[in-house]
C-alpha cells in the first residue's frame, strides 16, 4: 500500500520576472517500509518536491496535481487539518540541522514540542518519549538539557531524526540529510536512518545529489533532470547499469578508490542544468548529452520501458518508439 502517492505534480514559483516551473509533471509512489531515493543536480526540483509534500513552499507558489499522504489529499487540506497531518502522517529531516533548530531552546523541549502540540501525551510522558527517541538515535538521555550549540554536526542531525520520529509518522522525507557531514559521520547517520526505517516499517523518501549514497540505502531510485523524472528502477540496477545518459554521467562522476584510470581521467558532466524559464525543446538534456541524435531536439521523451521494472525518458530506451537514426 502506498504511503505517498504523487500524480502529475507541477510546481511553479512566482517571481517578478514571471513564473518559474521548478517541477514539471512528476509521478512518485513510496510504499510502506520502502526507501525511494530521489537524485539529481542542484536545481532539478528535488527539494521543491519535498516542500510540496508537506506544503512548506512560499504562499504564492502555484501547485497543481495530486499529493496523497497516508490517505490525506494534501493540496485540499485546510490549514488546521494540514497542521494535524504534519509530524503525524509525514515529517521531514532538513539538510541544515542547526538552522532547523531553535538556538535558545533546549533539545528536549524541541523534541517534546510536536508531541505536546498534537496532544499525544502530557509533559511528563512527552519527556520520557523524548529520552527514548534520543536513545534510538544513539545519544544519551542527558543530552535533553543541552542547547544546539553544544552538539556536533552529526549529533544535531541525529536530533533532527529524533524530532522527525516524535509523532510516529508513516513517511519521513530526508532532504540532503548528510551533505554537511564528514564521511565517517555521514556513514553513521545513513546506517542509523536505514536501521530505524527498517525496524519501524517507515516509508522514506531520501533526497540527495549523491548517487553513491542512495545506492547504499534506497530500494528504488528516481533520477530528476530539469523538473522531471528521467529514469526509475531498482537502486542497484539504476546505479550500475543506467539506462539514461544523464544517469550514466551522474554515476560516472563517482571515482573508484584506488583505480588509476580515474586519477588520470576524472569523469564529470560538462555544462549546467537549463534555466527553468528556458527549457530546451525536445529532450531537455540533449545540449549536454554524449549520445544525442538528430531526433533529440524535437522529440519530447516519455518514461518508456528500459528493461525489467525500469523506465527511462530517452529515445534510446528499449520501449521507445522507433525513430530514424536512433540505435537501441
Amino acid at each position: 500500500m502506498s504511503v505517498l502517492s504523487v500524480r502529475d505534480l507541477v510546481v511553479e514559483y512566482q517571481t517578478t520576472g514571471g513564473g518559474v516551473p521548478a517541477v514539471r509533471g512528476v509521478d512518485l509512489e513510496v510504499d510502506r517500509g520502502e526507501v525511494l531515493g530521489l537524485a539529481g543536480e542542484s536545481g532539478c526540483g528535488k527539494s521543491t518536491i519535498a516542500g510540496a509534500i508537506l506544503r512548506l513552499l512560499p504562499a504564492k507558489t502555484k501547485i497543481t496535481g495530486r499529493i496523497e499522504l497516508d490517505g490525506n489529499d494534501i493540496l485540499e487540506l485546510t490549514p488546521g487539518k494540514l497542521r494535524a497531518v504534519r509530524w503525524t502522517a509525514g515529517s521531514i529531516v532538513f539538510q541544515g540541522a542547526m538552522h532547523a533548530m531553535n538556538p535558545v531552546q533546549r533539545i528536549g523541549e524541541q523534541i517534546m514540542e510536536p508531541i505536546l502540540v498534537h496532544g499525544q501525551s502530557g509533559e511528563r510522558e512527552a519527556r520520557i518519549r523524548a529520552g527514548t527517541l534520543l536513545e534510538q538515535v544513539g545519544l544519551p538521555t542527558r543530552r535533553l538539557d543541552d542547547y544546539p550549540h553544544e552538539l556536533s554536526g552529526g549529533q544535531k542531525q541525529r536530533i533532527m531524526i529524533a524530532m522527525a520520529l516524535a509523532c510516529s509518522p508513516s513517511l519521513i522525507v530526508a532532504d540532503e540529510p548528510t551533505t554537511a557531514l564528514d564521511v565517517m559521520v555521514q556513514a553513521q547517520v545513513l546506517q542509523l536512518l536505514r536501521t530505524l526505517q527498517h525496524d519501524l516499517g517507515l516509508a522514506l523518501l531520501f533526497i540527495t545529489h549523491d548517487l553513491s549514497v542512495l545506492v547504499e540505502v534506497a530500494d528504488r531510485l528516481a533520477i530528476m533532470y530539469a523538473g522531471k523524472i528521467v529514469e526509475q528502477g531498482g537502486a542497484e540496477a539504476v546505479f550500475h547499469t543506467p539506462a539514461h545518459p544523464y544517469t550514466k554521467a551522474l554515476a560516472a562522476a563517482f571515482p573508484a578508490i584506488g583505480d588509476m584510470r580515474f586519477r588520470g581521467r576524472p569523469s564529470g558532466l560538462g555544462g549546467d542544468p537549463p534555466d527553468p524559464q528556458q527549457i530546451p525543446s525536445g529532450c531537455p538534456f540533449h545540449p549536454r548529452c554524449a549520445e544525442v541524435t538528430p531526433a533529440c531536439p524535437s522529440v519530447t521523451p516519455e518514461l518508456w520501458t528500459a528493461g525489467p521494472a525500469r523506465l527511462a525518458a530517452c529515445v534510446h530506451a528499449s520501449g521507445a518508439p522507433a525513430l530514424e537514426g536512433v540505435s537501441r
